[in-house]
């Protein structure tokens, strides 16, 4: 029987080890040439890119970020896919992932339509206009583009903090006009807390470029979306969390019927990439009680990081 400390270690490395062992496989492969990458039965890929985004979907639990910012960068440098395919697919990826956790946070109260609305109309609009010039743009400007922005996003998430339960003192007379303000039932406290916000038309700045930025490179924007709702606005953690996945959903379903328009979602590849990452973040919710969630977040960043320059190296023809 091993100690518990030794049990914890041994459930966060394993899933990194399976990572590092499903990075090497597509990229070993690949490295003979694309000519002998595509030679590889077309099964072996799809079997690849399902357990490829079962790993993703566990450690974006633990992490807390979303499925779509792990799953393009990564799957667009060590697998052998066409960067519309896997933009097209990094969208359905997060799209569904925010979708089926939606209903249960609005139920306890926690996602908020008074505060995901106004900022999902802003940034569905930008996400439409940025998935058309991302199709718009060569494969090659897109992928130097996106590992400057991947290698941006680590370096967020290295250093970005959380406030639980912000002190807003005096609302905004837009948040005023928009009643955008409420309540909820904290559990481990066991009372309610009232949240109002501040500074929401520079917030609506923050969320155009981000609607812009998702819908350009299929990445789910929860990365950024937890950041200008708590520590801009004022909105508490947990509520910022579960209205950032409303939010997404929205930017997520516009850009996505530009991908399909323009014939860049194949099934072929979005729908084990879906189940894979699905199935991977129950499994990422069993754990996240067992498991230091700060050295998988480091681990992360760390992934995060290899794909950002491996996509610049792509982008210059390295």
């Amino acid at each position: 029987m091993l100690p518990p400390s030794r049990k914890s270690l041994a459930a966060a490395f394993a899933p990194a080890c399976l990572a590092l062992l499903l990075f090497l496989v597509p990229s070993t492969l690949f490295a003979a040439g694309p000519q002998a990458a595509f030679e590889a039965a077309w099964y072996v890929w799809v079997l690849l890119l399902f357990v490829f985004s079962f790993v993703l979907g566990i450690f974006a639990v633990l992490a807390g970020v979303g499925g779509g910012v792990l799953f393009v960068p990564i799957v667009s440098s060590f697998f052998p896919f066409h960067l519309d395919y896997v933009r097209g697919a990094g969208l359905m990826v997060a799209l569904s992932g925010a979708i089926s956790a939606g209903a249960p946070l609005m139920r306890k109260g926690l996602a908020d339509l008074k505060l995901g609305l106004p900022m999902a109309l802003i940034g569905s609009m930008s996400s439409i206009a940025g998935a058309m010039v991302g199709l718009a743009l060569p494969a090659q400007t897109v992928q130097l583009l996106l590992g400057i922005v991947i290698v941006a996003i680590a370096v967020i998430m290295l250093l970005s903090g959380k406030s639980g339960y912000p002190v807003v003192k005096v609302p905004d007379a837009l948040s005023k006009a928009l009643h955008i303000s409420g309540i909820y039932y904290e559990e481990s406290i066991g009372k309610e807390i009232s949240w109002q916000v501040h500074r929401t038309p520079l917030s609506f700045v923050f969320f155009l470029m981000i609607g812009f930025i998702g819908g350009m490179f299929g990445l789910g924007a929860g990365f950024a979306n937890v950041p200008v709702f708590n520590l801009l606005m004022g909105v508490p953690l947990k509520v910022s969390v579960a209205t950032s996945g409303l939010v997404l959903s929205i930017n997520g379903a516009a850009a996505a019927w530009v991908y399909m328009f323009k014939g860049a979602m194949l099934p072929l590849i979005a729908v084990p990439s879906i189940g894979g990452m699905m199935l991977g973040s129950k499994i990422g919710a069993r754990l996240l009680s067992r498991v230091n969630t700060g050295s998988v977040r480091v681990i992360v960043v760390s992934m995060l990081a290899v794909a950002g320059f491996r996509s610049l190296l792509k982008g210059f023809g390295i």
